[in-house]
């Protein structure tokens, strides 16, 4: 049987800001997104039926249609019956290393895999915009995870322009195993608290793109000056999910007393996450985190910055 296995990196957000809405339902963003090397490993392999299977190692990721890989590997049956029929369903296995209901893109990075797994399994010979159109179809953030890097994204996180790469970064990420946030729930909350504020017209939104594009975080960036894209951090949903959540906010908090390059929520949360220039800062971050913290629902990564989007494992 033939087979693929693909390495699915995290992603966190270095800057995240909500505009308005959007005539879909959605919220207008814009965002500066990231990957990191923490990934999960997919395994594609055919198994000669017509029945996509999907199995995780993970107690709280479903192994049934709802699971995000799972319909991205019905969406490619859908949109490429030809190909389908010729080469059958495959059995989708989930090596999981990226907390769930982190606010990191596990869920979308690993629909991501499928779709790239599935495109080479197939022979499609798909190209890589033509990968991410289909990825929009399941999730916001999943055209950012097929191709990785550094990247600013617009819209409702499905428009992107690659940034330069900042793969010298390391990140220390911090999550409260037992803790998780919903995304609905934080962008719903936000609207009730903060839509007086919202950008109405759309010329009014495309200048407050434009503004963000020339504006001091993207000028940081093509400078690759990580002291200021530590100050510079910034995520509007931690103004709702920071109060709701006072667990988070002390993580924040006992991160910055460390003075790290910068602290932030990633995405709705609840992961925290602190920037350093080497990897032995980020480890000596950790460790003093876990140290302080004397709880063993707290886990903590030490990854670094990634230029790689989804890609066949070596």
């Amino acid at each position: 049987m033939r087979s693929y296995s693909l390495i699915a990196p995290a992603k966190i957000n270095l800057y995240l800001e909500i505009l308005g809405d959007r005539p879909d339902g959605y919220h207008e963003l814009v965002m500066v997104m990231q990957s990191v090397d923490l990934a999960d490993q997919i395994d594609l392999r055919s198994n000669g039926t017509e029945t996509m299977r999907v199995q995780c190692d993970h107690p709280l990721v479903p192994n049934d249609t709802s699971n995000l890989a799972y319909r991205a590997a019905h969406l490619m049956s859908q949109q490429f019956p030809k190909a389908f029929a010729q080469f059958g369903a495959v059995d989708i296995t989930i090596h999981k290393h990226i907390p769930v209901g982190a606010g990191l893109a596990g869920g979308s990075t690993n629909a991501a895999a499928v779709l790239v797994g599935l495109d080479l399994l197939w022979e499609l010979g798909l190209t890589q915009p033509e990968i991410q159109e289909l990825g929009a179809l399941l999730g916001s953030d999943v055209p950012f995870c097929v191709t990785g890097g550094t990247a600013l994204a617009t819209g409702r996180g499905e428009q992107l322009d690659a940034l330069l790469d900042l793969d010298k970064l390391y990140v220390v990420l911090a999550k409260y195993r037992s803790l998780s946030v919903s995304t609905p729930w934080a962008y719903q909350t936000y609207r009730q608290q903060f839509e007086s504020s919202y950008l109405r017209e759309p010329t009014v939104q495309v200048n407050r793109r434009r503004e963000v594009r020339s504006g001091a975080m993207l000028t940081a960036i093509a400078h690759r000056d990580s002291a200021q894209i530590g100050q510079l951090l910034h995520n509007d949903l931690e103004k709702v999910v920071l109060s709701h959540y006072p667990k988070v906010a002390d993580l924040q908090k006992r991160f910055r007393d460390r003075q790290p390059l910068g602290t932030m929520m990633s995405g709705s949360g609840p992961t925290v996450f602190a920037l350093t220039h080497t990897q032995a800062e980020a480890q000596q971050l950790s460790d003093q985190m876990s140290s302080a913290i004397a709880d063993p629902d707290l886990e903590l990564w030490v990854s670094q910055f990634s230029h790689c989007g989804i890609h066949v494992a070596q």
